[in-house]
């Protein structure tokens, strides 16, 4: 073998060694497969483009509470008139609390609409820390009550902690409610719609992401793995895997939205708002469901 073919052979071998080190290094320090879960669809229902078209969860206080819906024909007259134009993904906590999150197209604050289980409602302010994003995409309260996490829209390595209000004592709709603490993702995620509980520490989130070059498709489900449930006294890392893409079917032919979603644990159910494209978006926008398999 003449020694310019061994030594070419010779850096390939040393290549393929070190390449097959940090392969190991890798999966070593990453969480197992059998770690993300495969969510199968199950059925579906339409979404209403005026009232189920932003997002949804289940309530599970009082007993047999119908799911909730929001979208713009759920925002209340009296606080539209205020320039409250646009509510996103709610949530509800174990115990009862539904909140809604809501924004305007400028300014400086983010407000988050709070019913208590007896019926009465609230309004708690938010004023932006430096550097966060105006948009309130999304509320997912955390299974302990006291801690809940909201979204910002666009390519984002992190999500943000508050206090739940209504839930958390440090809470008053007369005072501010600070941001607490961070999530930092290892892996940016796009335009994400929703997020839910699933356990203390996972969470699935539904990504409108129409470019698909962070995971390798578009609008995908996507499953974030905490390193402790956020408790509002320090940061914590979350580690972010696409499970699958979300369901595209329609009618016409364009442009997808991937919405809110909803894990119900009392059945095990997932559900994610898909609206259609075009004139579609009244005809056959669809809430599917996902059970895990």
């Amino acid at each position: 073998m003449p020694l310019r073919t061994r030594q070419r052979c010779h850096a390939a071998l040393t290549g393929l060694a070190a390449f097959a080190l940090a392969t190991a290094a890798v999966l070593s320090a990453a969480p197992s497969a059998t770690a993300a879960a495969t969510w199968t669809e199950a059925g579906s229902d339409r979404a209403d483009p005026l009232t189920e078209s932003q997002g949804l969860t289940s309530v599970e206080v009082p007993a047999a509470s119908p799911n909730r819906y929001t979208g713009i024909g759920t925002i209340p007259a009296g606080v539209g008139s205020r320039g409250w134009n646009h509510v996103g993904d709610p949530d509800a906590s174990y115990g009862g609390f539904y909140i809604e999150p809501y924004q305007r197209d400028s300014g400086t604050t983010k407000m988050f609409r709070v019913q208590a289980p007896g019926g009465t409602w609230s309004e708690y302010v938010h004023t932006l820390s430096a550097g966060e994003a105006l948009n309130n995409s999304w509320v997912a309260v955390s299974p302990g009550g006291q801690w809940m996490l909201a979204g910002e829209w666009g390519t984002m390595n992190r999500l943000l902690v508050f206090p739940t209000p209504g839930v958390n004592p440090g809470t008053s709709p007369a005072a501010n409610l600070p941001q607490a603490s961070i999530v930092h993702l290892d892996h940016a995620v796009r335009d994400v719609q929703g997020c839910d509980f699933v356990s203390a520490t996972r969470l699935l989130c539904s990504s409108d992401d129409p470019a698909g070059t962070l995971f390798g498709i578009t609008k995908p489900l996507l499953q974030i793995d905490l390193s402790a449930e956020p408790n509002g006294t320090a940061d914590v890392t979350g580690h972010v895997t696409a499970l699958r893409q979300l369901p595209l079917r329609s009618g016409c032919s364009g442009t997808f939205e991937t919405e809110g979603i909803d894990y119900d644990r009392r059945t095990g159910t997932l559900r994610v708002i898909v609206l259609s494209p075009g004139f579609c978006v009244l005809t056959d926008s669809m809430t599917y469901r996902f059970t895990k398999s």
